[in-house]
C-alpha cells in the first residue's frame, strides 16, 4: 500500500495572504457581519484598555486622598466596564456563528459538487483519504479561522495601536522601552512563519495519507482478516502515525520558540520600564498612580502581543487548508462537449435523431491512454474499428489485460479518447453532453458498487424517473428475488459498499440498476461472474429479453456469456483482430478457440494500464 497519494506536489513558497483572499467570495455574503463583529471586538477591548485609567485616577485620587467612597465609585466602574467587555464578546460570538456554520456548508456543497464533476482519471490519482481530509478537516480549520484567528488579528492589532497611544500619553519615555523589541520581533516572527508554513502542508499532507489508510483498512477488513495480516497493516498505521507526529513536534518545537520570543521581548522591555519608572516615582516625576496606570495598561496588552504567535500559526495552518481545498476547486472541470454543440439525439429509450438512421454503436481509429500514463508509454488501445449494428449485442472478449474494460469505459465518457471517435446512432459520443450521453447508455461494472441506502435508492439511481413497476421489472430481469426477503424489503439499507450482501446478490442489483431506464445502449462489464450456474441461467434468459431491444456491448469471460451475444468482437494487442459469431471465430481463429478453451497465456496481451508507481489495473 503506497504511503502517499500521487496528487501534484503543490508549491511550497507562496504567500499566507495571497491564499487567504481567495476566500473572500465566500466571506463577501456575510461580510457585514463579520466586519460588525470585529468592530464589536475592538470596542470590546478599548473598554478593557480604559480600566487602567480608572486605576490611575483610583490612585491619584480617593486612595491618595483616603476616601473610602471613591474607591468603591472606582471599583463599580471596574466592574461595569469589565461586563460590558464580556458582553459585547458574547454579542461578537452571537453574530458570526450561523453565518461561519453556513460558509463552511457551502465550501462543502462546492467542493463535493466540483468532485462529482471531475474526470475519473483525476480520482484516479488522488487518494480518497486525501479528498475526504479536504472536505472535512480543511474546512474546519477555515471555519475556525474566519471565527476567531482573522477577527483577532485585526482586534488585536487595533489594540496593541491604541494601547500604545495611551502609553505614550501617560509617559512617552517608558512607551519608548515597550517598543524597542518591535524590530527583532518581526524579524523573527518571519522567519518562524516561512518553516512553520512548510511543517504545516507536510501535516496537513499527512493527515490524509493517514485517513487514506484507515478507509482502505476499514473497507478491506475481510482481506485483512483473511490473510492474518493485521500486523502489516497495523505497522503501516503506526509509521504515518509517528511521521504525522514527527511533524507535529517539529511544529510544536518552532511555536514553542516562537512563543519564546514573543514573551520574553516584551517582558524583558516591561522590566526595564518598570525599574525606570520606580526611580522617576521615587524621584517625584512620575505619579504612583501614573505608574500603576502605564503598568496596567502593558499588562493589558500582553495577550494581544502573546497571542500573535498563536494568530499566525494558526493563520498559516488555515493558509495551507485554504490551499489544499482550492487545490481542488482549482483543478479543471473538461468541457461538456469536446467537439462542438450537440444537435440532440433524445434521451432514454428514444430512438436516432430524426432523419438519421438508428446505426448503434460505431468505434472509428479509436485510440487511447490512460491521462497520468509516464511520457513515451505506448497507446493501450491502438486503434480500434469495431460497428455494433442497433438492436445488436456483441461480445467482447480478449486476454486479462487487454484493454476491454477500457474500452466499455470510453462509450459513456469516463474517460476520453486519444484519438479517433466513437458514435451512437451516427452522432459524436463527444458533441453530446454527459448527462445526454449517460441518460442514453446504461452501464454494469463488473465490480459492483453499492451505497448505503435502501435497495429501492440503489436499483433507481440507473432510472430516477421510474416507477414501481420498473423497479420490479428490473428486479425480476436480474433475479433479484432475495430482495423481498430482506427485513423491510426493497427499501432494506445494504450497508457501506452492499457488504451486508452476497457477491452474486451486489452483482445482480447492479445488473438491475443498469436495466431499470430500458436504455438506448446498454454497456455490461462481465455481470454474471459472480452468480452460481443455476442463478446464471436464470439472468441469461432473462437478459435475452432485455437485449433484444437495445444495443449492447458485453464484456465476456465465459462461453455461457458469449452466447447471449449476436456477434463476438476478439480484442489482442490494443485491436480488434477477429469478429463473427461464436461458431465462425471457433473455426477461423485460434486465439479465440485458445482463449474460449481457458488457454490464453499464449496470447500476446498488452497490459491493460502501463504499471508504474501509484496506478492500478483494470
Amino acid at each position: 500500500m503506497p504511503e502517499s497519494t500521487n496528487q501534484p506536489e503543490p508549491e511550497r513558497s507562496r504567500s499566507a495572504v495571497r491564499s487567504l483572499l481567495r476566500l473572500w467570495p465566500y466571506v463577501k455574503p456575510i461580510s457585514h457581519r463579520l466586519f460588525g463583529s470585529a468592530g464589536v471586538a475592538v470596542v470590546a477591548s478599548c473598554l478593557a484598555l480604559l480600566i487602567p485609567l480608572v486605576l490611575k485616577w483610583i490612585v491619584d485620587g480617593p486612595v491618595a486622598h483616603r476616601d473610602p467612597s471613591g474607591v468603591w465609585l472606582g471599583g463599580g466602574l471596574v466592574l461595569l466596564l469589565g461586563l460590558l467587555e464580556a458582553g459585547l464578546f458574547g454579542v461578537r460570538r452571537w453574530l458570526v456563528a450561523r453565518p461561519m456554520a453556513g460558509l463552511e456548508a457551502t465550501m462543502r456543497a462546492d467542493l463535493y459538487h466540483r468532485l462529482q464533476r471531475l474526470p475519473v482519471s483525476f480520482h484516479d490519482r488522488w487518494g480518497s483519504g486525501q479528498l475526504l481530509s479536504r472536505a472535512t478537516n480543511d474546512l474546519q480549520i477555515l471555519r475556525m479561522f474566519l471565527t476567531f484567528p482573522m477577527v483577532f488579528l485585526a482586534v488585536n492589532t487595533a489594540t496593541i495601536v491604541a494601547g500604545f497611544g495611551i502609553l505614550f500619553v501617560q509617559q512617552w519615555s517608558l512607551g519608548l522601552i515597550l517598543l524597542v523589541p518591535v524590530v527583532p520581533l518581526v524579524i523573527l516572527c518571519s522567519y518562524f512563519e516561512a518553516r512553520y508554513q512548510v511543517a504545516s502542508r507536510t501535516a496537513q499532507d499527512q493527515v490524509g495519507d493517514l485517513t487514506t489508510l484507515v478507509e482502505e483498512s476499514v473497507l478491506g477488513i475481510r482481506i485483512i482478516k483473511a490473510f492474518g495480516r493485521h500486523r502489516s497493516q497495523a505497522e503501516a498505521f503506526h509509521r504515518q502515525s509517528r511521521e504525522l507526529r514527527g511533524t507535529e513536534l517539529r511544529k510544536a518545537r518552532l511555536l514553542a520558540d516562537l512563543w519564546m520570543v514573543i514573551v520574553g521581548l516584551p517582558d524583558v522591555a516591561l522590566g526595564a520600564a518598570l525599574v525606570l519608572g520606580v526611580v522617576q516615582v521615587a524621584d517625584g516625576g512620575l505619579s504612583a498612580g501614573t505608574l500603576v496606570a502605564f503598568l496596567s495598561t502593558a499588562l493589558a496588552l500582553r495577550w494581544p502581543v502573546e497571542s500573535l504567535g498563536w494568530l499566525l500559526s494558526f493563520s498559516n495552518e488555515a493558509a495551507t487548508a485554504a490551499d489544499r481545498v482550492f487545490e481542488v476547486l482549482d483543478t479543471e472541470v473538461p468541457p461538456e462537449t469536446g467537439k462542438g454543440t450537440s444537435t440532440g439525439t433524445g434521451t432514454g429509450t428514444g430512438t436516432a435523431e430524426e432523419g438519421r438512421p438508428a446505426d448503434g454503436i460505431r468505434f472509428s481509429a479509436v485510440r487511447f491512454r490512460y491521462p497520468d500514463a509516464p511520457e513515451g508509454t505506448p497507446d493501450l488501445l491502438t486503434g480500434i474499428d469495431l460497428h455494433i449494428r442497433s438492436g445488436e449485442t456483441v461480445a467482447l472478449v480478449g486476454a486479462t489485460g487487454s484493454g476491454k474494460t477500457s474500452l466499455t469505459s470510453l462509450i459513456p465518457r469516463l474517460y476520453e479518447p486519444t484519438g479517433g471517435r466513437i458514435t451512437l446512432d451516427g452522432t459524436d459520443a463527444a458533441l453530446l453532453t454527459r448527462s445526454t450521453l449517460r441518460s442514453l447508455v446504461a452501464t454494469a461494472f463488473e465490480e459492483p458498487t453499492l451505497f448505503s441506502a435502501g435497495v429501492r435508492e440503489n436499483v433507481l439511481m440507473g432510472a430516477p424517473g421510474a416507477d414501481e413497476a420498473d423497479l420490479l421489472r428490473a428486479l425480476e430481469i436480474a433475479q433479484c428475488d432475495f430482495v423481498h426477503k430482506l427485513p423491510q424489503g426493497v427499501d432494506t439499507q445494504v450497508g457501506e459498499q452492499g457488504l451486508s450482501l452476497s457477491g452474486g446478490q451486489r452483482q445482480r442489483l447492479a445488473l438491475a440498476r443498469a436495466v431499470v431506464g430500458r436504455p438506448r445502449f446498454l454497456v455490461l462489464d462481465d455481470p454474471l461472474s459472480a452468480l452460481d450456474v443455476h442463478t446464471e441461467a436464470l439472468v441469461e434468459a432473462a437478459l435475452r429479453q432485455v437485449l433484444s431491444t437495445t444495443t449492447a456491448l458485453v464484456v465476456a469471460h465465459r462461453p455461457s456469456t458469449v452466447m447471449l451475444a449476436d456477434r463476438v468482437a476478439l480484442l489482442s494487442e490494443g485491436r480488434i483482430t477477429a469478429v463473427g459469431t461464436h461458431q465462425e471465430l471457433l473455426t477461423s481463429s485460434a486465439a479465440y478457440r485458445r482463449l474460449m478453451s481457458g488457454q490464453d497465456g499464449s496470447t500476446p496481451a498488452a497490459p491493460d494500464r502501463p504499471q508504474f508507481e501509484g496506478s492500478s489495473t483494470r
